[in-house]
């Protein structure tokens, strides 16, 4: 292997990321490698086969890896830390906030007590409806509570100028997780999900009351079937370009004739506040309008009762949890049984107070090393991608200095805000679980709608800091890396590095190349979507990109469904890119000396290793489609072995040769960024 060059500027970073000067510990569980698979043959199945055969996938949930672990093992401590504000109330507002909010979602006798009462305004609401125009107030109400309704909408910055915000019109309106559950009729799984969604819709409108659940159940499964039929592919949905439609609000009427878009924007709060809106399926709000006209009153009122009980249903009494469960649960995920109830008490208190139960877990379980460590490693990697952008044989120099210009201008978040957001507007009940959980939709929704007519707030996050990922968002150009990501199996302060550049920093540099996928290298420095490419530079692009689909789509994790590479086009790139920038980030650590070999293995070999270590998991076969269908991510045990076969340095590193199964010939490895 040749050893490269390393300027006096990244020797420092380097250093300040951390090099050690004596071996540490390999990082590398050996004790799962399964001897009997060879890495050439099945690098995931080697690394990990031995875990594979002695771990179960506990029984309250889907899926068990390193991401679910780790985010388990933190649920105690925040469970720790939300009974010690119950604890204290007095020791601030927020404490007594989180403490109420737990103890509220752990009071089940209440439950017990109130049934369906916390749900009697908004059934009265659509009980009152007489009128199919009194139907764009209702769906702006829905909008407000995040319940399931024909068509939503969010606040963003607008793609083509990014400096102000606006609202994005998107598709909505299923209670499942993707069209093809309504219209692929020829596939039994999916056909027999869509057969036991209805017979749970139908359970549930009967524990509500609804003495013809049977036939209303069937027209709100006919119903969303129509939408579905409407509705733009999970493919489609990834074109930020095509999806760009910017509608004057006057025009609204023209697009979806008959639907009373003045009422709309006025109940929901955009009107007067912008000139425009971004409609992100035009198609479908046309058709939408249709199907309003042509479908009866009563059904939309069945469905639009449907969606209040279910929007609602983990918040009621045992036996709507329980229904709910069974078919969210079981039936769609395979999960066998539901989370102690603390943990999805946890969860729930997560959700509606993320950032003042993030500021709590910062102060105990976030040193300030860390975030130091943290930051000198991305800048390293930063470093790294500059370095490699300058020699790509397929891009030329004028997009070269284009992607250089962006990625100049990144912004880099590490661990918690500099800011914390401020709750003392949500009001929160001990003994009021439904209420708490409206109110902090209604809070959020408020929050989003006033920033409208503002400037930019480039100290929002969109994850709080105990959240288990990490995200680039193209509109601000931003890379974000929660507090909680920071530890074992994603970075071990007691291991040698390459096993440390191999998981965070592959995951570093997998944030770093979203910015560079076909999606966000449609967007500029600024976060603005425009072409900044050459027709050359296209060209090369998109013929890598076509061999990665390709690639892909011959994965199948679960027989008779494989990976859609086009869905996952993206996040495919950006785990390619992000192993490639890493080990790159990880020859430069080694300042042009032999990396040590401990328990008989190379840095190289603990590179790979590390980063396949980060992908073990098992997931359960009905949770399996629901991401293939829905999920942007292809399965793990693909993101570990379908990206180390691209990469030249894991061939050098385990001697693939042809004949291998891990093998491709050079000519077919899609070697990106």
């Amino acid at each position: 292997m040749k050893t490269t060059l390393v300027s006096a500027l990244m020797l420092a970073l380097l250093a300040s990321a951390g090099v050690h000067a004596e071996p540490k510990t390999s990082g590398v569980d050996v004790s799962n490698i399964d001897s009997a698979v060879r890495p050439q043959d099945n690098f995931f199945l080697n690394l990990n086969g031995k875990w594979l055969a002695k771990t179960d996938i506990p029984s309250d949930k889907s899926s068990w890896g390193s991401f679910e672990k780790l985010d388990d093992d933190t649920k105690p401590q925040l469970r720790a830390i939300i009974e010690a504000a119950a604890a204290n109330p007095a020791g601030s507002p927020e404490a007594q906030r989180i403490g109420d909010f737990f103890a509220s979602y752990m009071d089940e006798a209440k439950l017990e007590a109130l049934r369906l009462a916390p749900l009697k305004a908004d059934f009265d609401r659509v009980a009152a409806l007489s009128d199919k125009q009194q139907i764009p107030a209702l769906i702006a109400h829905f909008n407000r509570y995040s319940y399931t309704a024909p068509f939503s909408f969010g606040i963003h910055q607008d793609n083509k100028d990014s400096t102000k915000y606006v609202a994005d019109l998107v598709q909505d309106g299923l209670g499942l997780p993707d069209r093809d559950y309504y219209l692929k009729k020829s596939d039994k799984k999916l056909a027999d999900t869509l057969a036991k969604y209805e017979q749970h819709v139908a359970k549930m409108l009967a524990l509500a009351g609804n003495a013809n659940a049977a036939a209303d159940a069937k027209a709100i499964v006919a119903l969303e079937t129509e939408m579905a039929k409407l509705q733009w592919t999970k493919v489609e949905l990834r074109d930020p370009v095509k999806a760009y439609n910017k509608v004057p609000l006057d025009k609204l009427p023209k697009l979806a004739p008959g639907y009373d878009w003045t009422t709309w924007l006025n109940d929901t709060g955009i009107g007067g506040k912008v000139d425009y809106v971004i409609v992100s399926q035009p198609s479908y709000l046309t058709g939408f309008s249709k199907l309003l006209n042509k479908t009866p009153l009563a059904t939309w009122k069945v469905y639009f009762q449907w969606h209040v009980l279910h929007a609602n249903a983990p918040y009621l009494a045992k036996d709507f949890a329980l229904e709910n469960f069974a078919f969210y649960g079981k039936v769609l995920s395979g999960v066998n049984e539901q989370e102690p109830r603390w943990k999805r008490a946890v969860n729930a208190t997560d959700t509606a107070l993320g950032e003042a139960l993030g500021k709590l877990y910062v102060e105990q379980y976030f040193p300030a090393e860390r975030k130091a460590r943290m930051e000198a490693l991305v800048k390293n990697l930063l470093a790294a991608f500059s370095q490699s952008v300058e020699t790509l044989d397929w891009m030329g120099p004028e997009t070269k200095k284009q992607a250089q210009a962006k990625l100049a201008k990144f912004t880099v978040k590490i661990g918690y805000p500099n800011k914390w957001r401020d709750y003392s507007a949500l009001m929160v009940a001990k003994d009021d679980l439904a209420g708490n959980v409206q109110r902090s939709r209604a809070f959020e929704y408020a929050k989003e709608v006033s920033k409208l007519g503002k400037p930019i707030d480039r100290d929002e996050w969109g994850m709080t800091p105990q959240t288990v990922n990490a995200y680039y968002n193209p509109e601000l150009n931003e890379i974000v890396f929660p507090a909680v990501i920071l530890q074992p199996p994603f970075f071990d302060a007691a291991a040698d590095d390459a096993v440390n550049y191999g998981a965070i920093g592959a995951v570093i540099g997998h944030e770093i190349s979203h910015g560079f996928d076909d999606q966000g290298a449609q967007y500029d420095g600024d976060g603005n979507l425009r072409d900044w490419w050459t027709k050359s530079d296209h060209k090369n692009f998109a013929a890598k990109t076509k061999l990665l689909v390709k690639q892909y789509n011959a994965f199948s994790p679960v027989k008779g469904y494989f990976v859609n590479g086009e869905l996952t086009l993206g996040e495919n790139i950006a785990d390619n890119s992000g192993a490639a920038i890493a080990y790159k980030a990880y020859l430069l650590s080694l300042g042009g000396k032999p990396a040590p070999v401990i328990d008989g293995l190379t840095g190289d070999q603990r590179f790979y290793m590390g980063f396949g270590q980060v992908w073990r998991s098992k997931i359960r076969d009905e949770q399996q489609i629901v991401y293939l269908k829905a999920d942007p991510h292809s399965p793990d045990q693909f993101r570990a072995n379908g990206t180390v076969r691209n990469q030249p340095g894991f061939y050098e590193a385990f001697g693939v040769k042809p004949g291998d199964k891990m093998y491709l010939a050079p000519k077919d490895r899609v070697i990106m960024w």
